[in-house]
């Protein structure tokens, strides 16, 4: 049986034709969106699974034309169109136009990623005493929960549209064991796009068994829009004094280290490719960036991170989060193989990717913060993506 996705439907009420009805509860495909007198939301099948499971995509619209349109495969962001300094709207990620290219080919194109984003060592931690055995899928370590991790499943959802802004609610169930770890977990993710420029996404999970958790989000993005190339030109600030260094492999080697006098040092605006082909042994590890800062927070709540200027078109990002690090990466394995959106192809470093998270392979390092959720407890954290202009 295909997963019947669920619908809920607040004021102002939507209305589902019958043959869409159909279609999202396993009748048959239909190409006919839901109907709805809200143009602020709207929601159609997009394609099934190979196990028959119907994937969904929802779009969300703000009052100043800025649309995001999210699949409930993997809890992707497909497209975002944001405007530039002369009001133009441009889609600023990366992604494909059908559902198979996401399943065989993508390079986490906008997913949700857990149960643990980044890397493990050598696909193994111990908890509580015990030892578990983790999918080795990047090359000797475990990367973004595994050979099938959150990413690759297909969410329930439902919608909604209130005084906070438009969204969509995720959740998803990890059975215990799935992929190595322990604890059944129930997750559940929230994207609201607000009338203030904002994409807020909220994070929450529980678990029946002590196990490790580290969710984020993995949109890869060019503030350019769809006609450009590279982002080097991009000017990047990162609120962070700090950084983990990693081993030939990735993965850190437990230091963390200042970034002043390095090509790491973020704290003042600088172009993504100013220091990006220094001679550095850390940028020769990482092909590039592909690294985690360590934030410099002013306090337990939200806390800026992170500023992105595109010149040319003005487009701005600023990202706030509850996190303690983000992993900036400068699209370093996109090689011009993989052909996207509008048959574009994706050249080196054509997307940049800032994943508000916790240190990777935080369970194998003690001084570094905890990523252990135990029965009782529920973690939650919050990624704000605020978009606008410079003129």
């Amino acid at each position: 049986m295909p997963t019947v996705t669920r619908l809920r439907f607040l004021a102002p009420a939507f209305w589902l034709t019958a043959s869409t009805l159909a279609a999202a509860c396993g009748g048959g495909q239909s190409s006919e969106p839901v109907q709805t007198p809200n143009p602020k939301l709207t929601m159609a099948p997009f394609d099934r699974t190979p196990d028959n499971q119907v994937v969904d995509l929802i779009t969300l619209r703000n009052s100043n034309g800025i649309e995001l349109t999210v699949l409930t495969y993997g809890g992707v962001i497909k497209t975002l169109r944001t405007p530039d300094r002369t009001g133009a709207l441009d889609d600023i990620v990366l992604g494909f136009d059908d559902l198979p290219s996401y399943l065989t080919k993508s390079p986490y194109f906008g997913c949700l990623i857990g149960r643990y984003g980044n890397r493990i060592a050598k696909g193994r931690f111990t908890l509580d005493g015990t030892a578990y055995t983790l999918a080795t899928n990047n090359e000797t370590n475990h990367l973004h929960g595994g050979n099938k991790g959150w990413d690759k499943a297909v969410w329930k959802f439902d919608t909604f549209n209130n005084a906070s802004g438009v969204g969509v609610v995720l959740t998803h169930t990890s059975p215990d064991g799935d992929e190595g770890y322990p604890g059944e977990v129930k997750a559940k993710v929230t994207y609201t796009l607000t009338d203030q420029d904002s994409l807020i996404v909220d994070y929450e999970a529980t678990t029946d068994k002590a196990t490790v958790i580290n969710l984020t989000q993995h949109s890869y993005f060019n503030l350019a829009g769809t006609k450009a190339n590279d982002i080097l030109d991009h000017e990047l600030m990162l609120n962070a004094g700090q950084y983990t260094p990693v081993d030939p492999t990735l993965i850190p080697t437990g230091d963390i280290a200042a970034v002043e006098g390095t090509p790491f040092d973020f704290r003042t605006s600088t172009p993504i490719g100013a220091r990006i082909n220094d001679k550095n042994e850390q940028l020769a590890r990482g092909k590039g960036y592909d690294h985690n800062w360590v934030l410099t927070r002013t306090g337990a709540g939200l806390s800026e991170a992170a500023k992105v200027y595109e010149p040319t078109t003005g487009r701005t990002l600023t990202i706030s989060t509850t996190e303690p690090g983000i992993q900036f990466y400068s699209g370093n394995f996109l090689d011009g193989t993989l052909t996207g959106k509008g048959g574009r192809v994706y050249p080196h470093r054509s997307g940049f990717c800032l994943e508000t998270q916790h240190y990777p392979d935080s369970p194998n390092h003690p001084n570094f913060p905890s990523t252990v959720l135990r029965p009782g407890e529920t973690y939650k954290t919050q990624t704000v993506f605020t978009f606008g202009v410079q003129r």
